[in-house]
């Protein structure tokens, strides 16, 4: 019961900063980059150890560089989600723009079903208001839920707040075998550790071996649709742009791994370009190959 009203008091709290204009939001980010940098530390030596790893050849002062600029990035990240509990529709689209929608409108017109590759780069929670708003299919977002129950209940609301299906992932298969009739786009976040028992495939992902999840790969192949990479691009603090790039038309012609792997290099050459947009902050490489083979 406690627990439950000290929810309801930070879910109101959070919907009151929501309120404020994204000005203020951004400095209150400022501040909150401080605090959480030079103050709480927090998580900076997994990120340190992250971004060691990951970019052997640059230098001390080069990894510092993009350490700082991903927790003020971070902080930033964290103030524009809240503020998606009130963003306007129009808000939305004026601040992420989709600069290749010909390209979906070709693939509904051909009858085909898509899915969306994607990481945990840049405002990927936002980018989901987004891909909500896109007039076509049936939209479909697949997510990993949070470990608290009422927190996993109000984020739900907050991403389902334009119409977007959102499903967990273990129940993936059975939503799209339910929606088989109806012309489906569904975005998968591919970048997170699959459970290590469950781990079946490691690859060279940012210079280190990599478990990764094959999940697009079985799903496209199953449903036979289209795969495209979601591209996006930060231009400037609260605007973004992205674009979908065209992956992979027949899955059922490809070779095993081949998918999961071209997604792969998608995701590693924009974390390159502008590494400090992608989540340092999670322990992405939590096991090597030699614990899943014990």
């Amino acid at each position: 019961m406690i627990k439950a009203v000290l929810s309801r008091i930070v879910f109101f709290f959070l919907f009151l900063i929501s309120l404020l204009p994204f000005w203020f939001l951004y400095l209150a980010s400022d501040v909150s980059y401080i605090v959480l940098f030079y103050i709480v530390g927090y998580r900076r030596e997994v990120v340190q150890q992250n971004l060691r790893n990951s970019f052997p050849n640059k230098s001390p002062q080069d990894l510092k560089v993009i350490e700082k600029q991903f927790f003020r990035y971070l902080c930033d990240l964290i103030f524009e989600t809240i503020k998606m509990i009130t963003i306007s529709k129009k808000q939305v689209l004026r601040r992420i723009r989709l600069t290749n929608p010909e390209l979906i409108e070709d693939y509904y017109q051909q009858g085909r079903s898509l899915i969306a590759a994607v990481g945990h780069y840049c405002n990927w929670e936002l980018c989901i208001l987004r891909f909500s708003l896109l007039p076509q299919y049936q939209k479909v977002m697949v997510y990993k839920p949070l470990q608290d129950a009422a927190s996993d209940k109000y984020y739900l609301k907050v991403r389902g707040r334009f119409g977007v299906t959102l499903v967990q992932m273990k129940a993936t298969l059975r939503k799209l075998t339910e929606l088989r009739k109806s012309l489906t786009f569904t975005v998968l976040a591919a970048d997170q550790t699959p459970v290590q028992h469950e781990t079946q495939y490691f690859t060279l992902f940012l210079n280190q071996q990599t478990a990764v999840f094959q999940g697009i790969e079985k799903i496209a192949i199953m449903f036979n649709s289209a795969i495209v990479f979601g591209e996006i691009k930060r231009i400037k603090r609260g605007f973004y742009q992205y674009k979908f790039v065209p992956l992979v038309n027949e899955p059922k012609q490809t070779q095993p791994f081949e998918i999961t792997n071209l997604y792969l290099r998608h995701l590693e050459q924009m974390i390159n370009n502008e590494p400090q947009y992608w989540l340092w902050s999670h322990r992405r490489w939590k096991f090597k190959p030699e614990d899943v083979n014990k």
